[in-house]
């Protein structure tokens, strides 16, 4: 039988997991995963959002609609999530709008040197066990530590 500190120390373990968050994490990765197949499957059409908005600027007029609907749908469910779960979307870096704007920059910068972005390499890539997208996603996540620690440190924040 477990003592009162090994339930509690239990507690604070597994209740992350099945935190009302850890469920809208869940089931927001479940939608993903369905549109990007529902969009492979009907379509035949990758789901990353850079190669979607792009083809928007240089696409035939028949693929525009699709990639319209495609994104319109994604910003909506957004605002949809930040209005109704405003908890949901906190973050820890007060908006900047220079910030914003250099970090919109190397995000394209990234995505073209890349071939692509994180949801079509790490949804759709992995799922067509693409050995690209393997090495671009890891990419991806080890330079996304690298970028948290470094801001950690230069703000003094604690790890």
């Amino acid at each position: 039988m477990a003592s009162g500190t090994q339930r509690a120390l239990m507690r604070t373990m597994v209740s992350p997991i099945f935190s009302l968050a850890s469920l809208y994490g869940l089931l927001g990765g479940l939608l993903i995963g369905l549109s990007a197949a529902l969009l492979w499957l009907l379509n035949g059409r990758i789901a990353g959002i850079s190669g979607i908005t792009a083809g928007l600027v240089a696409a035939p007029l028949q693929e525009v609609s699709w990639r319209s609907a495609f994104l319109t749908g994604l910003l909506l469910a957004a605002v949809v999530g930040a209005l109704t779960q405003p908890q949901v979307f906190g973050a820890g870096v007060p908006p900047s709008l220079p910030r914003m704007l250099a970090a919109g920059a190397l995000v394209g910068l990234g995505t073209a040197l890349g071939g692509g972005c994180t949801s079509g390499h790490g949804v759709c890539g992995l799922g067509r066990f693409s050995v690209r997208s393997l090495v671009a996603t890891l990419t991806f996540i080890g330079f996304g530590m690298l970028t948290v620690a470094t801001l950690r440190a230069l703000s003094g924040a604690a790890s």
